[in-house]
C-alpha cells in the first residue's frame, strides 16, 4: 500500500517531463491519477505509460470550459479530489526589446490564469485536508535575461501559494509551491528550439547552465516529481505556504545565471 492509497489526484500537463513523471509517481503510490495534456494522442500515450488505472481528460487550462469539463469527469466518476498539481506551465525566451503583447498574452495566459482556473474550479470537489501544489520556477528570483515576463508570471504564482493558503486554511487545505531548477524535459528542448537553437547549441546550453549549480548537473523529471509527492502527502502534513526550491542548491548556494 502507498502513501496515497485510495486517493484521487488531478495533475495538470501530464503528458510529458514533470508533469508525467509526477503522475506516475503517484498513481505507484496507489492514487486515482486524472492527468490533462492538450493533445490526444500524447495524452493517451501517457495514460497508458502511467498505468493503474489513470485517466485523461484532453483539456486546455486558459480555458474555463474545459477545465469545468474536466472536474465534471471526477465528478461524474463518483470521486472527490485530495490532491491537485497546477503543474502546466509556458515559457520562451524574449528580451526586453522585443516583448510583445502577443507574448505577455501566451505566457500569462498559461501561467496565471490557467493557475487559477485549475484551483479554483477544483475547490467544490476538494477534500478537507486536501493538498494543492503550484509548480513555480527558480526563474521567479533568479532575474535570468530574456525571461521576464515568464519571471513575473511564477513570481504570481508563488504569490498564489501563500494568500490560498491563508484562504483555505479554515479546511485543512494545504497549498504549496515546487520550484523546480533547470530540468531536462521535452519542454525545455522545445523552448531552446524555438529560440533559434540547433541541436549542438542547445546542448551546449545544457552544460553551460549545469556547470555552476553546486550539484553540477540539470534535474531529471522524476527528481522533480518526488518533491511534488512530497508536498502532497502526509509526509508534509504540517507544512503550508512554502516554495520548496528543487535546484540542486542554485537558490540557496548562489548560481551566475548566463
Amino acid at each position: 500500500m502507498g502513501q496515497l492509497a485510495g486517493r484521487v489526484a488531478v495533475v495538470t500537463g501530464g503528458s510529458a517531463g514533470i508533469g508525467l513523471a509526477t503522475a506516475q509517481r503517484f498513481a505507484e503510490e496507489g492514487a486515482l491519477v486524472y492527468v490533462t495534456g492538450r493533445r490526444q494522442g500524447e495524452l493517451d500515450a501517457a495514460v497508458a505509460e502511467i498505468g493503474h488505472g489513470a485517466v485523461g481528460v484532453r483539456s486546455d487550462v486558459t480555458d474555463p470550459e474545459d477545465v469545468d469539463r474536466l472536474y465534471a469527469k471526477v465528478s461524474e466518476d463518483g470521486h472527490r479530489i485530495d490532491a491537485v498539481v497546477a503543474n502546466v506551465g509556458f515559457g520562451e525566451f524574449v528580451g526586453l526589446a522585443n516583448v510583445t503583447g502577443e507574448h505577455m498574452d501566451k505566457i500569462l495566459d498559461v501561467n496565471v490564469k490557467g493557475t487559477v482556473y485549475t484551483v479554483q474550479k477544483a475547490l467544490p470537489l476538494l477534500n478537507d485536508g486536501a493538498s494543492i501544489v503550484l509548480v513555480t520556477s527558480m526563474a521567479s528570483t533568479s532575474g535570468q535575461k530574456g525571461l521576464s515576463v515568464y519571471s513575473a508570471s511564477k513570481a504570481a504564482v508563488r504569490s498564489f501559494a501563500r494568500s490560498w493558503a491563508n484562504e483555505l486554511s479554515g479546511r485543512g487545505i494545504r497549498v504549496n509551491a515546487l520550484a523546480p531548477g533547470a530540468t531536462d524535459t521535452p519542454a525545455m528542448d522545445a523552448t531552446l528550439a524555438a529560440s533559434g537553437l540547433d541541436a549542438a547549441a542547445r546542448e551546449k546550453w545544457r552544460a553551460d547552465h549545469a556547470a555552476p549549480i553546486p550539484l553540477g548537473r540539470l534535474s531529471r523529471p522524476e527528481e522533480q516529481a518526488a518533491a511534488v509527492f512530497f508536498l502532497a502527502s502526509p509526509a508534509s502534513s504540517y507544512i503550508t505556504g512554502v516554495e520548496l526550491a528543487a535546484d540542486g542548491g542554485a537558490t540557496q548556494l548562489g548560481f551566475g545565471l548566463v
